[in-house]
């Protein structure tokens, strides 16, 4: 199964879960709790608040080398967006992509996903963890503060 046929599928439509695939090309999903919605749309809004110019993506799927993964929320800029914009998962990810992480996501697999969104193309991944605390990373380390937003909050 590739990615456009668990887009299509009827079965998978509407479903209360994160989808999505691994390198092997298995259906992954994970339930998630109010206040990860929450911190989503938190996000989403500061995003489009601060970089209004390029494009706020929710449940953004990216291509990877270990198959699809999809950010919480991702910023585009316009450049970016119009190169992405008509594809079913991002041939290269949003300069942003941020994780709302979940008491079950285990160091090892945010810190892999971190790595396959940066070598997808993305400039800064952001964790918010269930407290609302955001840390940034860029390609090389983990950073005080956002580099493309150095006043976006570090807590929301």
């Amino acid at each position: 199964m590739d990615w456009q046929e668990v887009c299509e599928h009827p079965d998978l439509q509407n479903l209360p879960f994160k989808i999505e695939m691994n390198e092997r090309g298995q259906i992954v999903m994970s339930p998630v709790k109010v206040y990860h919605s929450a911190f989503q749309g938190k996000i989403a809004a500061l995003l489009y608040l601060h970089l209004p110019g390029g494009s706020v993506l929710s449940e953004c799927a990216i291509q990877t080398i270990k198959g699809i993964k999809v950010a919480d929320v991702a910023w585009a800029s316009p450049d970016r967006f119009e190169s992405i914009k008509e594809e079913t998962a991002c041939s290269v990810a949003p300069e942003i992509c941020v994780e709302v992480l979940s008491l079950s996501n285990l160091d090892e697999q945010m810190d892999e996903k971190r790595n396959l969104y940066l070598k997808s193309g993305a400039t800064e991944v952001w964790f918010c963890d269930e407290k609302g605390r955001i840390r940034f990373f860029d390609s090389e380390k983990e950073t005080r503060k956002s580099v493309l937003i150095p006043d976006f909050p570090e807590n929301i």
